[in-house]
């Protein structure tokens, strides 16, 4: 009898975990995944009765009312202070003795059917730990206005979790298109929700120069506009000398202290980037004389139009000199103005120099470079630029800040304290760690949201793809390498072809969540199917909040080839599991009751048209997508 009960309790036991292992799977949809999650079988119902209470220190005070603030607009409870904390519904502590296991950033979150507890050893744990708070409640707590009708209810749950990497960065262009401040902060709200701790401005180009620089006016007078166009950027005709060179802007000093600031509220770092020796043509035309080349005095702050010619790949061949000269005497001077200017107002420690993409072909006709070269012994120009970025490195390191550029600045000799951002690939970044350099991983291969979601047919046309799923595949620490070497990760978002910030919020979601994923929680926690089924409960919660993003994880993939008779062979695939593709080719557009893909497809004779959808059962997700089937047949190779 007691081993029939005792076999009865089992099974009930194991109903039970069933049922918390598929209400966990139901309900628990943060991103990024938390290191451990133990959820129970309550919830807990936030109450306009409920009161907050947290630990007397001014950043955790901060963060509480940024609480009181949100819940308010959502849910139009005015939640009071607790004096003791102990008795508050909703509790934010810092803990008296420090958890090496949490660290600066990682924090604790414990719902039970009464109360809210988060505890962390600093404010910027229990900043994070309030993050996942809010994406434990009802996606409506996004709403800016009060929603009436709901039950603001949360799981029970005993969260621990903490960061992967101390690095967790989003990069944002802001010189090829001019992004106001305000935008920029908008952009910071949403980038600390999953927990990205590093905004990286991208604040120079031959397109704009974008901050204040006090006895150098002339870069903003001059240097931050040009002639607005649109379409595909690196197309444009040149601009006619009357148009307006209207277009474009810049952050006075105010600006970046406001921003950094806002940042510094949201646990978030700003890493300015002066992209230097190449990318310089707004700077040189508002001061020629940084240039080698005679005649920089006519040139003009670029609007879109062709100056480098790719056609030979990398470095490309100037069609006109946006570098500085690094034979300059005036250049130092000027870049030690930038630099000391820079660094008082951004307190985060590294300056990132760029050092991308850099030209030589004008430095190859120059004097003046020929004549450095001989005095210093440089026998290539790639030397030419390890020479500057090491004269750099002194200023930067004489302002107290880390000397940081992309991978080029390993050509030709490293800085010796460098630290370098990896962006083709992984390579830079192997050969930086192993020369045990400080490496920050952000490679095209993974990392770059400014590459088409989806297929070329239906994105806006760029020269390279980067699906949600290849994106989920980043790993920052490569095998070859020592992990104490890998500072983090980093997603890259160049704008040439980004105009505004509807279409900036469309690049960068969803797949800046699958940086999120790679760079905070651990890499076994990882599962692409666990992952797709979060980012659909995030998609609900960014549409509350009026925040776009690509539904391209819905769009089918084409695979064009041959058949063996030479014909046509089209072979479709989708990167979420359970949708079918239901295609026509008679031009008409297919709904749930079309035929769906099976097995590959041969085109009939005369079809001029594919045109295919995505469904979950008789729900539309994808879009509808008119392929051209002489398009497929260019893919294949078919003429």
């Amino acid at each position: 009898m007691k081993k029939t009960i005792a076999i009865l309790f089992l099974g009930i036991a194991m109903l039970q975990a069933k049922a918390q292992q598929t209400q966990h799977s139901a309900s628990i949809n943060i991103i990024p995944i938390p290191v451990s999650v133990q959820q129970g079988m309550g919830s807990f119902l936030l109450q306009p009765t409920a009161k907050i209470g947290y630990t007397n220190n001014k950043q955790v005070q901060a963060i509480a009312q940024q609480m009181q603030q949100k819940i308010a607009r959502s849910t139009g409870y005015s939640l009071a202070e607790s004096k003791n904390i102990k008795d508050a519904t909703i509790q934010l502590q810092l803990l008296n003795n420090w958890d090496t296991l949490l660290g600066k950033e990682g924090y604790r979150l414990n719902v039970t059917p009464t109360n809210v507890l988060i505890q962390a050893n600093a404010p910027a744990g229990i900043y994070y730990g309030v993050q996942s708070f809010w994406q434990l409640l009802p996606a409506a707590i996004e709403s800016k206005s009060i929603v009436n009708h709901i039950k603001w209810q949360v799981p029970e749950v005993n969260i621990t979790d903490y960061p992967r990497f101390e690095w967790r960065g989003l990069m944002f262009d802001v010189a090829r298109h001019f992004f106001t401040k305000q935008q920029v902060m908008d952009y910071i709200d949403e980038m600390a929700k999953y927990k990205f701790n590093i905004l990286h401005l991208h604040l120079t180009d031959d397109e704009g120069w974008r901050i204040e620089i006090k006895g150098l006016p002339r870069l903003t007078e001059v240097g931050a506009w040009n002639v607005k166009k649109v379409g595909y950027f690196g197309t444009f005709k040149a601009p006619r000398p009357d148009e307006p060179r209207n277009y474009g802007g810049y952050y006075t000093q105010d600006d970046i202290k406001e921003m950094v600031a806002y940042a510094q509220q949201h646990y978030v770092n700003i890493l300015p980037e002066i992209d230097v020796p190449g990318h310089s043509l707004a700077a040189i035309v508002s001061y020629p004389d940084l240039s080698c080349t005679v005649g920089a005095d006519k040139y003009q702050v670029r609007s879109g139009e062709e100056i480098m010619d790719w056609s030979h790949g990398a470095p490309p061949i100037a069609l006109i000199d946006n570098t500085l000269c690094p034979a300059n005497p005036k250049v130092y001077t000027f870049l030690d103005t930038v630099f000391s200017q820079v660094a008082k107002l951004f307190p985060f420690p590294y300056i990132h120099v760029g050092g991308d993409e850099c030209p030589k072909n004008f430095w190859e006709k120059s004097p003046e470079i020929k004549q450095l070269m001989k005095k210093e012994g440089l026998k290539t120009m790639e030397e030419v630029q390890s020479y500057f970025e090491k004269r750099i490195e002194k200023i930067v390191e004489s302002k107290g800040k880390k000397f940081m550029g992309w991978d080029e600045i390993l050509e030709g000799g490293l800085a010796p304290n460098a630290v370098v951002m990896s962006w083709r690939g992984m390579k830079g970044g192997i050969e930086a760690a192993k020369m045990k350099h400080q490496v920050v991983m952000s490679p095209t291969t993974f990392a770059y949201l400014d590459y088409m979601q989806g297929d070329s047919i239906i994105e806006p046309r760029v020269y390279a793809t980067l699906r949600l799923q290849k994106a989920y595949e980043f790993e920052p620490v490569p095998d070859s390498v020592d992990s104490k070497y890998i500072l983090g990760g980093q997603a890259n978002l160049w704008t040439e072809q980004v105009y505004n910030t509807r279409h900036l919020q469309y690049m960068t979601w969803p797949r800046a969540f699958a940086v999120s994923e790679t760079v905070w929680s651990p890499k076994g926690n990882k599962n692409w199917n666990d992952f797709v089924s979060r980012v659909e409960h995030q998609f609900k919660r960014l549409d509350i909040e009026q925040v776009k993003y690509a539904p391209s994880m819905y769009d089918p993939i084409f695979n064009a080839s041959k058949n063996e008779d030479g014909t046509l062979k089209i072979e479709m695939s989708t990167e979420v599991p359970d949708l079918q593709i239901h295609y026509s080719f008679d031009n008409s557009f297919p709904d749930q009751y079309y035929p769906v893909y099976t097995t590959p497809l041969t085109p009939p004779e005369d079809a001029v048209m594919l045109k295919v959808i995505t469904y979950r059962g008789d729900k539309p997700m994808g879009r509808m997508i008119a392929m051209p089937i002489s398009e497929l047949k260019k893919r294949a190779g078919i003429k």
